[in-house]
């Protein structure tokens, strides 16, 4: 079988696979690797409320150290069809671009993980470790039936994994920019003003809930949660919808609402983020604004994969094969990596974003083959015997 990056991201991009539809991607790796002498499993999960979810699983050799790659091959919707220049599932390539939902986001750099594994175990057939994959059809999606679960199937088969590379698509500009060694937490907060409906112009009759609100908006953004730490920005907090549900210019509406969602460094928790909102509107209200604040609970938090050897092995992989020396970061939205962390030091590193979740989303063929020789050199490194 033809296990050429472009080859495999071509088949994987050919399958319809928009969660929470497996689309015959899991199908397709699954043959690969059983091929390659992999050992692999296809859990299905289920929660009451949600669609089931297809994983995979796949681990080659039994020994230590083991070197988890992880990712996903469920994409976003196409959107309009007509839009698109090649059909979203054609794998279609054009002026050395390969077109397709997913080529980046993230179906390109599965098949780079698969291209590199394949090529190493052929060479290294006996090497003294273990390479893993952990895929999921749920990373898009409500993510309750994917990674998490998966994980904890694995943990009660007795799996221990030492390091993960997730092949999100990390680099803004060009391949080589940028490794994310963590990610923010995603918090969500909802305010309610309760006021009293009446006629403007009888406002002694009402109670505007308007002002009200905008008292505990300001109260709520006039200091900065706090300055950064050394490897992440401030936390920002955004507010996203202010409401009040009203048609008529000449009523006072009964209530205002707002949402807020605050991406979070390290310097907090949920709970001490949720104690210092809950502080700041108190204050800001006073005894004159009734409300109500609901929190709600998140699996998104902030974490950190320090800057150590398996970072270097990364780092000197990449500055090897593109001459840039990636930038660590750990801006951006979150990732299934919030999950993994909690098993072992996990690091993101995949392809250029520019195009992900977009009409037309495509990647270079070239940079599928770069990507794929700088995570060929990260195992070199990483199973390179001990001087």
């Amino acid at each position: 079988m033809d296990t050429s990056p472009l080859f495999l991201a071509q088949s994987l991009l050919r399958c319809p696979s928009v969660t929470p539809e497996e689309g015959g991607a899991l199908s397709f790796i699954e043959s690969v690797l059983k091929e390659a002498g992999f050992e692999v499993h296809r859990p299905v999960f289920s929660e009451l409320g949600t669609p089931d979810v297809e994983n995979l699983y796949a681990r080659y050799g039994t020994g230590k150290p083991y070197l988890l790659f992880a990712g996903h091959t469920d994409v976003v919707p196409p959107g309009d069809l007509g839009r698109w220049r090649h059909g979203p599932f054609s794998g279609e390539i054009e002026n050395g671009e390969l077109y397709g939902r997913g080529a980046v986001d993230m179906k390109g750099g599965v098949a780079c993980m698969m291209a590199a594994a394949l090529d190493f175990i052929r060479e290294n057939p006996d090497f003294p470790g273990s390479i893993g994959f952990l895929i999921t059809g749920d990373e898009e999606g409500p993510a309750i039936n994917g990674t998490v679960k998966l994980l904890e199937w694995a943990k009660g088969r007795g799996e221990r994994f030492d390091h993960c590379i997730l092949g999100e698509p990390t680099n803004p500009n060009q391949l080589g920019d940028m490794i994310k060694i963590g990610r923010r937490g995603s918090l969500t907060g909802r305010i309610v003003v309760e006021g009293k409906q009446g006629h403007v112009a009888y406002p002694h009759l009402a109670d505007n809930p308007i002002p009200g609100m905008m008292r505990l908006l300001e109260g709520l953004l006039r200091q900065p949660l706090d300055h950064g730490t050394e490897h992440f920005d401030a936390s920002n907090l955004e507010v996203t919808t202010v409401d009040v549900g009203n048609p008529a210019s000449n009523v006072i509406a009964a209530e205002a609402r707002a949402t807020f969602n605050i991406r979070f460094n390290d310097t907090w928790t949920p709970a001490s983020l949720e104690a210092e909102i809950s502080r700041r509107l108190s204050e800001a209200a006073g005894n004159s604004v009734r409300y109500t604040l609901h929190v709600e609970p998140t699996n998104a938090i902030a974490f950190l994969t320090p800057p150590n050897e398996f970072v270097g092995f990364i780092s000197d992989a990449i500055e090897a094969e593109t001459g840039i020396r990636p930038k660590l970061s750990t801006t951006g939205g979150t990732s299934d990596a919030r999950f993994i962390v909690k098993d072992c030091p996990v690091v993101e590193f995949g392809l250029v974003g520019q195009t992900m979740h977009q009409i037309d989303e495509r990647v270079a063929v070239a940079d599928l083959d770069r990507l794929t020789a700088i995570y060929r050199k990260v195992l070199n490194a990483y199973f390179a015997p001990a001087s």
